[in-house]
């Protein structure tokens, strides 16, 4: 593993100049501030992009884009320091692979001394900007990053009746950024560690960083991020919450909530909610990389115990009927989409089974949940535990995800069919046309959703198709 430090141009001078202008006018919101802090967001971009052999800006410089996008207010300076702060990190990675020359393996090259919008290395660190009042322009801490979910969800989910206005849309970038940055510092330790199985790689990541700090309350921290995910859906989709009238609700734009700002917020709530599910996805990723470490022995005891991510979404559709329908409809990921369907139904199947039913449990595929399904009896019980009107979402998106993976399989996209079984989409066809007759058999007065309306005729069409 290579550590080096990203080359610099001598921008001393330019860097003490601009960055006086900043700090000069830090305090004021006028628009000749503005249009400071414009210039000085060109002039980075200029020393970063425009010359044949850009170099990356230095650790003040980057630290004061970020600054920008935290206290910005206007529009333009938002939206500027938000994709310069995307571009830099696209350009000027802080982690990357190197291919080696003489064999396939990767190189994971770590580039320390660069900027981070993270302090994850020390609590202790942490907890000295705690007691000094926090920061906003350095970089973020633990409790920073659960402050911004926080007030998101509380915006989201209409307990914070705030008038739309830019910190509303502040927020959602800077929450994209990030993940962005934990995506970009995680991804290239993952390769190194699927060629290795060093567990150091991904223990040493941004985001186990983050998830194993004893200043966060993780399960807090994910529920609230499966309340703003599903709750931004809600939102973008125009669906009012239970807290009442759309006066009130966070998609009504103020009075004073110009076009351009109304734009900017849509387009921003449909990237969050891309943001979030990428956020929880590398997080059960993560999950399993652990749980395969720690099976090898790879693991110790600083790792710690972390609920995994999976059992926490489950519990949460679980004992939150309200948030199953718009999480599976934003959650867009199929592999995992099913995986999280596939563990819902086993676990109430579990419950159902008499206790003298033993043996190993061999439902947990889709083909194996739809074998269960086909002894009406079987179905009769579950329906018990679980309303018709969530089998039918869970069964419909089960199917969808069934058939994107397939997709996906025989294109070469994904290695293995995970999670699916070893039955044919036919059979897969058949066996979910079946169920849905069972739930009609079992349930006269039933209403087929439209999504499982939708299910029936695709497997019907693949049917008839297999069969001409």
């Amino acid at each position: 593993m290579e550590k080096t430090n990203h080359k610099r141009s001598n921008r001393t001078g330019i860097e003490e100049n601009i960055l006086a202008i900043l700090e000069s006018t830090e305090a004021k919101d006028t628009r000749d501030t503005n249009d400071d802090r414009i210039a000085f967001i060109e002039a980075v971009r200029a020393a970063s992009f425009i010359p044949e052999n850009g170099t990356a800006p230095t650790y003040k410089m980057h630290e004061a884009v970020f600054h920008i996008l935290r206290v910005g207010k206007s529009l333009e300076l938002i939206m500027s320091s938000y994709q310069l702060l995307i571009e830099l990190n696209k350009h000027f990675p802080r982690v990357h692979v190197s291919k080696s020359s003489s064999t396939d393996s990767h190189e994971l090259i770590i580039f320390n001394e660069d900027w981070s919008p993270f302090v994850l290395s020390s609590e202790t660190v942490c907890s000295e900007r705690q007691a000094a009042g926090g920061n906003s322009i350095g970089p973020l801490d633990y409790s920073g990053f659960t402050l911004l979910i926080q007030e998101l969800y509380e915006v989201v989910n209409g307990t914070n009746f705030q008038a739309i206005d830019t910190k509303y849309l502040r927020n959602m970038l800077l929450l994209q950024y990030l993940v962005n940055v934990l995506e970009g510092d995680l991804l290239p330790r993952k390769i190194v560690y699927e060629e290795t199985s060093n567990w150091n790689l991904l223990r040493e990541s941004l985001l186990n960083m983050l998830l194993g700090s004893r200043r966060i309350n993780y399960k807090v921290l994910m529920k609230d991020c499966l309340s703003c995910f599903s709750g931004l859906y809600q939102v973008h989709a125009g669906i009012n919450n239970d807290h009442g009238c759309s006066e009130n609700y966070v998609t009504k734009p103020s009075e004073d909530c110009y076009p351009a700002l109304a734009f900017a917020l849509l387009d921003a709530e449909k990237s969050t909610c891309v943001a979030i599910q990428k956020l929880l996805t590398m997080i059960m990723e993560l999950d399993t990389s652990k749980k395969n470490a720690d099976m090898l022995g790879h693991t110790t005891r600083a790792d710690g115990v972390r609920t995994p991510l999976m059992e926490i979404i489950v519990d949460a559709l679980n004992y939150e009927r309200d948030i199953v329908s718009p999480f599976l409809q934003v959650f867009s990921e199929p592999k995992w989409k099913l995986e999280i369907i596939v563990q819902y139904f086993s676990k109430y199947i579990t419950k159902v089974r008499t206790r003298r039913s033993n043996g190993p449990i061999d439902d947990a595929t889709f083909d194996g949940i739809l074998k269960y399904f086909s002894k009406s009896i079987n179905l009769k019980n579950f329906l018990k535990k679980i309303s018709t009107d969530i089998v039918q979402l869970l069964l419909a998106h089960a199917f969808q995800a069934h058939l994107s993976i397939s997709s996906q399989y025989i294109e070469g996209d994904v290695d293995s069919k995970e999670n699916v079984g070893n039955s044919s989409l036919v059979q897969i066809c058949k066996d979910i046309i079946c169920t849905f007759k069972s739930l009609s058999a079992i349930d006269e007065n039933i209403e087929i959703l439209p999504m499982a309306k939708e299910a029936l005729f695709a497997a019907a069409t693949i049917l008839a198709m297999s069969n001409s």
